[in-house]
């Protein structure tokens, strides 16, 4: 993972537009008065996503002295949290998670790629100006390593195919409808796992089924489902 660099070139001021300003009223009303300054990481996310998906120094300044906190302390947040970028990226950002799970299921090579057909180097912006890449800690996914996330979507259960079908193309051509199939595909795996194991402990369930800890979902939900229907006359 790259160190992250301030930009060299900085815009002079920074202001919230009006429909931000609105959004942060909002917020503020989550906090005590006395704590606004809690509500520093929410207004730096709306800094970023209001200046192209980076955050200027004038624009912590700016939150800054909303808050009435120091500067240095928004300073060391922005500077702490991968999520915020200091620094301009491509249309399309890449964020490819390193940490144990995807690494061990092959984000290496899905970092390869990136190198291959984005840019030779971390944080440096194509030559067509719309793409850039990094590598990140955990991003909350690991049931379904390796991932990465573009922009403000997932893409789960990588491998070289998929992964390459999806840097040759636009993300945007990527329909909503795919993504949404997708993430209701993750969810009903999450919704197994979750059955099964609150299931497992029960005798009733093990003396009904015969279980054996299955190798795979299919399994597993098939046994579910029987013991389901006995246990309640389905």
């Amino acid at each position: 993972m790259s160190i992250k660099k301030i930009h060299d070139k900085q815009p002079k001021e920074f202001k919230f537009s009006e429909e931000n300003l609105k959004k942060i009223e909002q917020i503020l009303k989550r906090y005590p008065e006395k704590n606004k300054k809690s509500a520093v990481m929410p207004l730096l996310y709306l800094a970023q996503s209001q200046n192209d998906n980076w955050i200027p120094l004038a624009a912590m300044k700016y939150i800054a002295k909303y808050l009435a906190m120091p500067y240095i302390s928004v300073y060391e947040v922005a500077t702490f949290y991968t999520m915020y970028n200091l620094a301009p990226v491509g249309k399309h950002f890449i964020q490819v998670c390193t940490t144990t799970p995807c690494l061990l299921r092959g984000a290496d090579k899905i970092v390869k790629l990136c190198k291959e057909n984005i840019s030779p180097n971390e944080n440096e912006i194509s030559k067509k100006s719309n793409c850039s890449w990094m590598e990140v800690e955990c991003l909350g996914a690991c049931v379904s390593a390796p991932m990465v996330q573009i922009n403000d979507n997932y893409y789960e259960d990588l491998d070289k195919e998929k992964t390459l079908d999806i840097l040759k193309s636009s993300p945007n051509s990527i329909t909503r409808e795919k993504r949404e199939r997708e993430l209701h595909s993750n969810l009903r795996r999450l919704l197994h796992i979750e059955a099964t194991r609150r299931i497992v402990d029960n005798k009733d369930f093990c003396k009904d089924t015969n279980w054996i800890a299955p190798h795979d979902f299919n399994l597993a939900i098939k046994k579910t489902c029987i013991w389901y229907k006995r246990r309640f006359k389905l």
